[in-house]
């Protein structure tokens, strides 16, 4: 059975490369559900893309999801599985200081969803799954306890190895997922470093350390930097890409063109990624969450 409509859920997609993803796939004709916390942002968002869109034989809608909180994860899929019978795919969109746990839980509590979207064409495209990494997961020169706080002094250094740790958690999370499910399309994606983002507006603000900031992304931007628009063609290209496959992309690292990348030796180590699997299910256990 052919499946005529094509759903895709985007996380922080009010904004930044989330917005611009949720606009090609809305162009595209994909039903396009924004998951954020504010659904006055969001609905913004929406007639925002249906302004500016050409045409499209798409849908928008919003979808209530807190990111910071696992009940507020468990209610927006229960919401999802009520309006919808299939997934063809979830970018897990979110910024800077987002930890991955509740990303991680997304995206298995909608492994029913993913999993009958590739029941119903299973000769077509593979449903797939995004995960929004950067090249900064590789501050994380070692395996590091993902319990780890780095809870020291001054915290906007030791902020960036937190960060590190949760993006490198990330890649190996889309490993897993993609080793333990051969019918979904699994990547990361790092779009190179996005310019003019809140994140950049906050650390360039800082009380006096922030023009060291402001004289970092400025050099590092030169050389890596990208636009928002071309942040956002990486994920579109993992959304939509027909050339990518399951035998030879599936875990792997896509980069600001699409094209595979590599990851840091900690990223890309299976050992890992299965401890930092473990380490989340214990995590999620604990909370009397069922996986």
């Amino acid at each position: 059975m052919t499946k005529q409509r094509k759903v895709a859920v985007i996380t922080a997609g009010n904004s930044g490369v989330g917005w611009h993803t949720a606009h090609e796939l809305y162009v595209q004709g994909y039903v396009v559900y924004l998951a954020g916390r504010s659904k006055m942002r969001c609905m913004k968002s929406i007639h925002e893309i249906e302004t500016v869109a050409d045409s499209s034989g798409g849908e928008l809608h919003f979808l209530e999801l807190d990111l910071a909180s696992l009940d507020s994860v468990l209610a927006a899929a229960t919401a999802l599985k009520s309006m919808e019978s299939h997934l063809d795919v979830l970018v897990n969109n979110a910024g800077l200081q987002t930890n991955y746990v509740s990303q991680f839980l997304l995206t298995t509590k909608l492994l029913p969803l993913l999993e009958r979207a590739a029941d119903m064409d299973p000769d077509g495209d593979p449903p797939r799954v995004l995960y929004l990494s950067s090249v900064g997961h590789r501050l994380a020169f070692r395996y590091f306890n993902l319990g780890s706080t780095f809870d020291y002094h001054p915290d906007a250094i030791f902020t960036w190895f937190r960060y590190a740790m949760a993006k490198t958690a990330g890649i190996h999370f889309m490993k897993m997922l993609a080793l333990r499910n051969p019918r979904i399309l699994c990547v990361s994606v790092q779009p190179g470093f996005v310019m003019n983002t809140n994140y950049f507006s906050y650390w360039t603000r800082l009380p006096i350390i922030g023009i060291l900031f402001w004289c970092f992304f400025q050099l590092f931007g030169y050389f890596f930097g990208v636009t928002v628009e071309q942040g956002a063609d990486a994920l579109v290209a993992g959304a939509l890409d027909p050339q990518l496959t399951l035998e030879e992309h599936s875990g792997a690292t896509l980069g600001k063109d699409g094209k595979k990348v590599s990851c840091s030796s900690v990223a890309g180590n299976m050992d890992y990624a299965a401890r930092s699997w473990i380490w989340t299910i214990h995590q999620l256990g604990k909370r009397h969450i069922d996986l």
